[in-house]
């Protein structure tokens, strides 16, 4: 028995009009796609090398050693009664999710512009894969702060039930950002050659190779503008729970991470018609 084409279901494909919905009905929908990407994501990164996931721990690690040396040793910087080995790498586990993150997410378009051109799907499954693709990086990484807090006597207190909240805004942050700049990357190339640029700067305007404390009192709740502050700060309390809860500055910081992400979803999703005919 043969079925006849004209019995067959017909779906339209429209683009949204206007400040369209934000679609997590259909982005649920392809889940599986979500777990595929984010799973080759993370395959092609340690695809062909020789050290593999262990470059998760090494550039943490380097990089710790360099702020000890320079900022510890010879600047000087306080670290609010903590060994300053530990001040700092607990403070990059959070910056290196979120700055791998946002690079990835920033031009995961335009790499996966065969993707987009021939197959339908939500654009959002895309910058959400490159963000979540971070976070099996930052689980091997955290192994080794788990055993410098053992060697350093730390103990973590009750905070450390708020430990996935601060992870959570991390990820909310890469991709807030990373929406806003991966639709403008499919349009303006030389987005991706500001993006190393900002993350340096933003490192710098971060407290992770020093303490918000040096900020004045009156001035740290305008601090927390930076949303990755409220994200470092609250990571130190958490896990090492030897300085108060960074509370307006973090209050702060979560306001502006929610804005920059409606925007960027919103933003992305009017974008969204386009990047099929643009990238």
């Amino acid at each position: 028995m043969s079925t006849h084409p004209e019995t067959l279901p017909t779906f339209n494909i429209d683009p949204p009009e206007g400040w369209a919905d934000i679609g997590f009905r259909e982005l649920w929908d392809y889940r599986e796609l979500l777990y595929f990407l984010t799973w080759r994501d993370v395959k092609v990164r340690y695809k062909q090398t020789a050290l593999g996931a262990a470059w998760a721990i090494i550039q943490p690690l380097f990089m710790m050693l360099v702020f000890s040396l320079f900022f510890g040793r010879l600047a000087k910087i306080p670290s609010d009664g903590i060994p300053y080995p530990i001040f700092t790498f607990c403070a990059l586990l959070p910056w290196q999710l979120f700055a791998h993150a946002l690079t990835e997410s920033s031009n995961s378009l335009v790499a996966n512009e065969r993707l987009i051109t021939k197959v339908y799907f939500p654009r959002l499954v895309v910058p959400i894969a490159a963000v979540l693709g971070g976070l099996v990086d930052f689980v091997v990484a955290f192994a080794i702060l788990l055993v410098m807090m053992f060697y350093y006597g730390i103990v973590p207190t009750w905070a450390i039930v708020t430990l996935p909240g601060f992870i959570l805004l991390a990820v909310m942050t890469a991709l807030g950002v990373g929406l806003w700049l991966s639709a403008l990357n499919v349009k303006y190339r030389d987005v991706r050659y500001t993006i190393n640029f900002l993350i340096q700067f933003w490192l710098f305007a971060t407290p992770v190779a020093y303490p918000s404390s040096i900020v004045p009192a009156k001035w740290r709740a305008l601090y927390g503008l930076n949303p990755m502050a409220g994200v470092v700060e609250g990571f130190r309390w958490a896990l090492l729970g030897k300085q108060e809860a960074p509370a307006s500055m973090l209050w702060v910081s979560v306001t502006v991470v929610i804005l920059i992400l409606i925007g960027g979803l919103y933003y992305f999703r009017r974008m969204e018609q386009q990047f099929a005919d643009v990238v």
